[in-house]
């Protein structure tokens, strides 16, 4: 088995579901352990040290957030989460603790495959974000980060200190789901009643200024009732 394969540990209790992301991976040539329960997958991740985890929630020894909390005391391995719990507050919940992402089950190959590329995106680009003189790019967009500047299709984008910290913010996570609550937090400090309101006003500030029509996800994607997503690519 080659070396420079990503290792990606899968955590879920259900075969079925488990062969088939295994299937999936290995075919793509990634390299894939797995494990059934939540212990086991704590101690997995510290031994092997994957590139990536794909984690299911409900596992029957305990709740999938445990394994988040765990993890992400002495870990920033990406984690995508595999939820058959549909409801926001649970995605929400998950991404606060420090997932990356989720995929609510049922899922497809090309819907897996993208999530996990990305995932793995992110790694790379939150170290390229924190270099000296490192610029943002996704399709015409471009952030220069030391000069604090945004162009798009080489034109100036003039934008507030505020609606900058936030594109900037987005973008040094790039594909991963950024909540409400993480994005006011890292931005203003604090939450309160009007926050909210506050970042939607801003995200759409923002859109506008960079010629996005309403409905438009060629930058940034609404993933509504949770937060937003800079694309990768």
């Amino acid at each position: 088995m080659s070396n420079n394969k990503y290792k990606i540990l899968v955590v879920e209790d259900d075969p079925n579901i488990t062969s088939f992301i295994q299937a999936v991976l290995e075919a793509n040539d990634f390299q894939v352990l797995t494990a059934s329960l939540c212990r086991q997958g704590i101690l997995m991740c510290a031994s092997h040290t994957p590139d990536l985890v794909m984690l299911d929630l409900g596992l029957p020894d305990m709740d999938g957030e445990e394994f988040i909390r765990q993890v992400r005391s002495s870990s920033l391995v990406p984690i995508v989460v595999l939820s058959a719990r549909t409801e926001e507050s649970d995605k929400v919940s998950a991404l606060d603790l420090g997932a990356n992402d989720y995929i609510t089950k049922p899922f497809g190959t090309a819907e897996l495959l993208a999530r996990v590329r990305a995932a793995l995106r992110v790694t790379r680009h939150n170290l390229q974000a924190t270099a000296p003189g490192s610029v943002f790019r996704v399709d015409d967009l471009v952030i220069d980060y030391d000069r604090r500047q945004v162009t798009v299709g080489g034109n100036p984008v003039h934008l507030t200190q505020t609606e900058y910290n936030i594109l900037s913010l987005l973008s040094q996570h790039t594909g991963k789901v950024m909540t409400y609550s993480a994005i006011i937090r890292m931005i203003w400090g604090s939450m309160d009643d009007g926050s909210i309101k506050k970042l939607q006003v801003n995200m759409a500030n923002i859109r506008k200024k960079l010629g996005c029509r309403p409905g438009d996800n060629r930058y940034v994607i609404n993933e509504l009732g949770v937060g937003y997503r800079m694309l990768d690519e």
